[in-house]
């Protein structure tokens, strides 16, 4: 290759070290190898990364945007812990579908080092949380609820890569106990409310999709009227 090296170089590396890591989940890739793949020498890669750990960096990043394209196609229910639901299910499932990229994104742990990309869905989910705090949904402060959410959803996905296994099973249950260690469930009248607003977004091919919204959306008057 002749020339300056050029915004397209740096993403056609990028694409190249992805597809080496998707192909072989956990194991350590070569910078040869991806230069090679993309038809230039060493010198190049180091020019735009700096190091081998420089474009792990850029791949764990492309990997976060594929991860938030994929939810910024998602809708909200209208229901944040509906919300919640349908989030941990689409983590568990790219995780499940992207096992390279995932455990770069969540499984590579430096102490004291947490990659940029990572605060991007921590964020997201922070706005779903306070939003049911708002709606006095939450037992704990939104930014625990978040960080409670968010660990045992990464956990609960790496455990069914690391056995090469989904368990959808298990994953529902940690999620629901998870999500009952957050909320308002089981103390006075309007967590009473509140637990039947969970039971019905818990469930909502029982009553219809508009009829569970429309229900949760009378409790919910009812939970603003009982404080």
């Amino acid at each position: 290759m002749t020339g300056a090296p050029t915004s397209d170089t740096r993403q056609r590396l990028i694409a190249a070290a992805a597809d080496l890591i998707a192909a072989s989940p956990g194991e350590e890739f070569s910078l040869r190898a991806v230069c090679d793949t993309v038809g230039v020498k060493m010198p190049t890669l180091y020019h735009f990364f700096g190091s081998k750990q420089g474009l792990i960096d850029a791949v764990i990043d492309h990997g976060f945007d594929l991860y938030l394209g994929e939810k910024a196609s998602m809708e909200s229910s209208g229901d944040p812990i509906q919300d919640i639901r349908a989030g941990w299910d689409a983590h568990v499932a790219f995780g499940l579908a992207n096992p390279g990229f995932y455990t770069l994104m969540y499984g590579k742990v430096r102490p004291g080092h947490s990659p940029d990309a990572q605060s991007r869905p921590s964020r997201i989910l922070r706005g779903i949380t306070a939003r049911a705090a708002e709606q006095d949904r939450l037992a704990v402060p939104s930014d625990q609820a978040a960080a409670h959410i968010l660990v045992t959803n990464i956990g609960v996905t790496l455990r069914q890569i690391i056995l090469a296994t989904p368990d959808p099973v298990l994953s529902s249950a940690v999620r629901e106990g998870a999500i009952a260690a957050i909320t308002n469930r089981g103390a006075r009248t309007s967590s009473q409310l509140t637990s039947a607003m969970e039971l019905a977004a818990a469930h909502p091919n029982v009553l219809g999709k508009a009829e569970t919204e429309l229900l949760i959306k009378w409790l919910g008057y009812l939970v603003e009227d009982s404080n």
